[in-house]
Parts: structure tokens; sequence; C-alpha cells
């Protein structure tokens, strides 16, 4: 078995994802250890050294061809997740800083120190039983910081970021109350595109979907009024502009409920972001003030108030 194998093998045996048992990854483990093919893992070093020196001793002993400007795919395909692991450690200075060092974690080292021995089972099992694995790490992280929403009275999770809690905000906020009683047909997930789509409803309802069309983030159908609501969940890109209020319109030719077009924001600073390229005859919501809309309507809302 050839030392690259090997290095595959004891990232396996720690449960490491797939993606980090690749050939960088092994390459990374054995340039950490200052292992060629020749020497014996019981021979492995835990020297401090630069993501530079592990290229170039992959690149020397292993018959690789990475490039100097890889450095940055190497911190974040293996270095940042062995860190997580406490394979390695760094030695404290800024990331930009020339002194910038990494290496083994002593603990690690020993592991690895054993491998092929009659000890390896026993070390592996102490290592194990001391740190989380990646995957189980990785694991936990994922369904701790998923965040739970109800629709159309069932349980989902929308996976963590801004996108989605905005979209968690349009479902328990803004549903009630402006779009009372009213299904979610559709609203996707960054990770799960199409988390709720209820096709059979759509197409009853006169949607021309096809797989290359972009539905809107949410869309809601209240079938007391029958108003369908278009809703943009915007924190970066994707408002009711005349282009996308267009392609909706294609995309909704035989439809013949009631449109509403609304862009939801985070706050106010967010909105104002967009504010010139919002369509006319479109809505306006924000979650930091969820009692309130802007209509972008002009006469249909001129006139005194009670």
């Amino acid at each position: 078995m050839s030392k690259l194998e090997e290095a595959k093998e004891i990232l396996s045996s720690l449960k490491v994802p797939a993606k980090q048992q690749n050939g960088m990854c092994c390459c990374v483990l054995l340039a950490m250890a200052n292992l060629t093919e020749e020497q014996a893992w019981g021979s492995a070093a835990n020297n401090w050294i630069r993501i530079h020196d592990v290229i170039a001793f992959a690149n020397s002993n292993y018959g690789t061809t990475y490039a100097e400007n890889s450095r940055e795919t190497f911190r974040k395909q293996a270095m940042h997740h062995f860190r997580n692991a406490a394979f390695i450690e760094d030695n404290g200075k800024a990331t930009n800083s020339p002194n910038y060092r990494y290496r083994l974690t002593d603990e690690m080292l020993h592991l690895i120190q054993s491998f092929g021995t009659a000890d390896w089972e026993r070390s592996l099992a102490r290592f194990m039983e001391n740190h989380d694995s990646l995957v189980d790490l990785y694991t936990s992280k994922r369904t701790m910081r998923k965040m739970p929403v109800k629709i159309n009275g069932e349980d989902f999770t929308f996976s963590p970021g801004k996108h989605n809690q905005l979209q968690k905000t349009i479902i328990e906020e803004f549903a009630p109350r402006f779009a009372p009683n009213s299904e979610c047909l559709y609203v996707g997930d960054t990770t799960e595109k199409d988390l709720v789509k209820n096709v059979d409803k759509l197409r009853a309802l006169g949607f021309e979907i096809t797989l290359h069309d972009k539905m809107p983030d949410v869309v809601l159908y209240s079938e007391d009024k029958d108003w369908l609501y278009f809703i943009e969940s915007v924190t970066s890109v994707g408002p009711m502009e005349p282009k996308r209020i267009k392609e909706i319109k294609e995309m909704t030719t035989g439809v013949t409920a009631g449109k509403i077009y609304v862009t939801a924001f985070l706050d106010f600073k967010t909105f104002k972001q967009f504010s010139e390229s919002l369509a006319w005859e479109t809505e306006v919501w924000i979650a930091d003030m969820p009692d309130h809309m802007i209509h972008l309507n002009g006469d249909r809302f001129l006139g005194p108030r009670q």
C-alpha cells in the first residue's frame, strides 16, 4: 500500500468526510508529518510549516503539480477542517502574517506514529474518545443551526443564512398579517431548492412550470380572495424590478387569480439599497416593521385616512 493510500486509510478511520479524504488532503497529512514514500509512520514529525511548504513537499515527493496560487484551496479544503478536528494547530499569528505556521497536534502525531503497529487500534480509540469526529461535529452543527418553520401546518427546517431567515419571517410574520389563511404553494431552501412545491395546485391555477423557470422565493395563495402573492426574499439580489415582473407574468399567462408582487427585506437599510430599482405596482414588506407595508402604487391608495 502506498503512503497516499495509507494516509487515506488513516483519515477514513478518523471518520473524516469523503471530501477531506481526497488526494490533496492526504498530501497535507503526509507533508505535515514530513513523511516521504520510503519512511515509516513511526518517524513522523510535527514541525511548524507553511502552506507554501506543504505544496512544495507534495510536488517534490508525491508527483503532484499544485500551483503556488492554490494556497487558498489548501486552506479551505484541508487546513480549516483538520484544525476543527484537532489534527493540526496554528501558531496564533495573523493568517496574513509571513510567520503564520501549522503543525500536527501532539495527539495526532502520536496517533499516526502508531499506524501499522499493534498499538494502532488502541491509540485510535483513545483519540476518538477525546475528540468528536468531523462527520459527527459537522452533522451536529448543521442540525443545531437549522431553523424550524411550520408551513401549511407541517414542520420543516430551513438551512442557516440570512435569505432563509427572511423566508421564515415571511411565512411566520408576513403571511398571518397580510395573507391570512393562505396556503404556501412554493418555497425553496438554499440547499433544497423545492422545499415545498405544490405542482398540482400551481398547474390548476394556470401556472406553466418548466425546469428553466425561476420561481419567486415564496408563493402564497389565498383561496378566500383568489389572490396569489409572489414574494422575493431579498438580502443581496433579486427584488421585484420590471424585468422580474415580466418573467413571472410570462410564467403565469394562464393564471386568472389576482397577482400581488411583494419584495421582502430584513431591514430598512437593505430596502434603501434597492428602492430605485423596484417596479411600480408592487409592494414592499420590511421584517423590522412587520405591521406595515409600502405600496408603490400611487393613485390606488391616495386620499385622506380616517
